[in-house]
């Protein structure tokens, strides 16, 4: 069976000895780093299943590290994040990290969010694979699963987040589908949302935005009233 390599990239040493001794002994190998240089050495000199990844780091921040890693690589992110800030939260779903979860945490609680986002990495449904379909056509918008660009009718590229690359991925795989938030978070996070969650609203009213799908009167990422959201028109895989 395979061991599954963790990186925890936090400032702290105190609390990089405890992840790594806590996830060890629960069979993962664990390598700890305490900043974004260090971070990058590690991924080139090794392979990863998930990055565990701080907000508050000296030099390069953990968002725009997410960022970056997400640009390069499909490696999940979990991010941790001192203040619990909505905002904080928000980036960096947007960026592409998988999970966050704030700190101070149960060690217990960042282990099953682990569990959780290697489960739903491994498990990846076929039709999220790249190579499964190279671009998606509708309403003239082309989808390139390859390169994952966006080009608009008029050939424009509109850039996308992670977060929202998963989110048109997941829609178009479902076209005239009613898909509810609970199901969302679970195809592009691997998470349950909560009540008071509001991540899947902002990624589609970004994603709306970059479509020119008016908010009020939407014609292509339409609102389910109580239940979730439907994309409303074909769609073309090639």
């Amino acid at each position: 069976m395979k061991q599954e390599h963790l990186l925890v990239v936090d400032d702290d040493a105190e609390l990089r000895a405890l992840l790594q001794d806590y996830l060890g002994q629960a069979g993962f190998r664990v390598n700890a780093v305490a900043d974004g240089r260090q971070m990058l050495r590690a991924l080139e000199a090794a392979p990863y299943d998930l990055v565990i990844l701080d907000v508050m780091l000296p030099g390069e921040d953990g968002l725009s590290l997410c960022r970056r890693l997400r640009t390069e690589s499909r490696i999940p992110i979990l991010m941790l994040t001192a203040r619990g800030d909505e905002v904080d939260r928000i980036v960096g779903l947007e960026m592409g990290a998988d999970d966050y979860l704030p700190k101070p945490f149960n060690p217990r609680e960042l282990l099953a969010r682990v569990k959780s986002v290697l489960r739903r990495a491994g498990s990846l449904p076929e039709n999220l694979a790249d190579e499964d379909v190279r671009r998606y056509r509708f309403e003239r918008w082309t989808l390139d699963t390859r390169t994952r660009q966006l080009l608009s009718p008029t050939g424009v590229v509109v850039d996308l987040s992670g977060a929202e690359y998963k989110l048109l991925r997941i829609l178009l795989e479902h076209p005239n589908r009613v898909l509810s938030r609970d199901q969302m978070l679970e195809f592009t996070q691997g998470r349950e949302a909560n009540v008071f969650d509001r991540a899947i609203d902002v990624q589609i009213g970004r994603l709306r935005r970059k479509l020119g799908d008016d908010p009020r009167e939407p014609c292509l990422i339409k609102t389910v009233r109580n239940e979730g959201y439907v994309l409303s028109v074909p769609v073309e895989r090639q």
